[in-house]
């Protein structure tokens, strides 16, 4: 995404990092943040895609760009990874932070998707495998169109619910978004998940999902398209690539509940 060889005045980008973290001076870091503005801008982009028109772009760039100053400030140049990769879940994070505090979602979303969360989860214990859209509407007391409209409503309007955090540690200090662990490990080894048996989780939870849902989720969190090019690719509507997203999280959510009970 951002090419870290050459920083836009005399020095790389490189030599701008060692003096920063040698010194810690505010012209430093303002430099950095100049530089990676575009990590920034990207996120919110994607972010912005899935929220109503009213919510202002620039403010989730804005609050992106607390995520960022967070990075900067903590990266670890000794941990091998790519910059860019470390920053994107904190950015990604703070901007979900801010939309948390807001609260803008509708109660009545939430209640729905806390019930369509509530379905999945107790199908998948009893049938030992991810539910099928029929069996989820049955368990709901819904017809499938109805679920699929439900799932659709979720998506447009509850993308800080969809991004709800997992904790895989007992004392909820491993928190971790989808979008965290959905990294390409051997570009982020130390951001996937910090534990072995974590990610086998993930893993283990990612193959359980069809084969659509699972296409879905890698397009969007691995190769970084937007929904609508997703939509292209598999030749349906931006709408139903939507709510293959918000079902996949939901499947998700469930197997990883299920596999930590």
């Amino acid at each position: 995404m951002v090419d870290e060889t050459q920083d836009q005045g005399s020095h790389s980008i490189n030599e701008v990092w060692l003096r920063y973290k040698r010194e810690g001076s505010k012209e430093l870091r303002d430099r950095l943040l100049i530089y990676y503005s575009p990590v920034v801008k990207y996120v919110a982009a994607r972010i912005g895609s899935g929220l109503p028109d009213y919510v202002d772009q620039a403010d989730l760039v804005s609050y992106g760009f607390f995520g960022l100053i967070n990075a900067i400030e903590r990266f670890d140049l000794d941990r091998g990874v790519r910059f860019e990769s470390y920053a994107i879940a904190r950015i990604r994070g703070a901007i979900i932070d801010e939309l948390r505090k807001m609260d803008w979602v509708p109660r009545s979303v939430r209640r729905k998707a806390k019930e369509v969360e509530q379905a999945y989860m107790k199908l998948n214990t009893t049938l030992g495998r991810v539910p099928s859209e029929d069996e989820v509407a049955g368990e709901m007391g819904i017809k499938v169109s109805e679920l699929q409209h439900i799932l659709k409503e979720i998506s447009f309007t509850g993308i800080v619910a969809l991004e709800q955090v997992f904790y895989f540690d007992d004392d909820r200090s491993g928190r971790k978004t989808v979008g965290d662990t959905l990294f390409d490990p051997s570009d982020l080894p130390s951001l996937v998940l910090e534990s072995k048996e974590s990610q086998e989780l993930l893993n283990n939870a990612l193959k359980s999902l069809r084969e659509r849902e699972r296409t879905v989720i890698a397009l969007y969190y691995y190769e970084g398209l937007t929904l609508a090019a997703i939509g292209d690719i598999l030749g349906v509507t931006e709408s139903r690539v939507c709510q293959i997203h918000t079902k996949a999280i939901f499947q998700l959510r469930s197997l990883l509940a299920g596999n930590q009970a």
